[in-house]
């Protein structure tokens, strides 16, 4: 599949969890999946976990490595 948008119903099996990067009370909460057991394994899951139903981001995981490399180092003014 090329979509990389996809809504809960769609990611059954999915096991999410929060992002350590998630604030307490500022609204910024992230969730994070390994897709494993799902039909798009190989993949990443990120999500708003706020609204857990709405859509998710795929990205590869060696993208997603890659990206929490450079968040990590400070390469995003975040």
């Amino acid at each position: 599949m090329t979509t990389n948008n996809l809504t809960a119903s769609e990611l059954r099996g999915a096991v999410w969890r929060k992002s350590s990067y998630s604030g307490g009370s500022e609204g910024q909460c992230v969730e994070v999946a390994d897709l494993t057991a799902t039909p798009f394994a190989g993949q990443r899951g990120i999500r708003d976990s706020k609204t857990p139903e709405g859509p998710a981001l795929l990205i590869p995981k060696g993208s997603f490595a890659n990206f929490m490399t450079a968040v990590k180092a400070g390469e995003f003014d975040i």
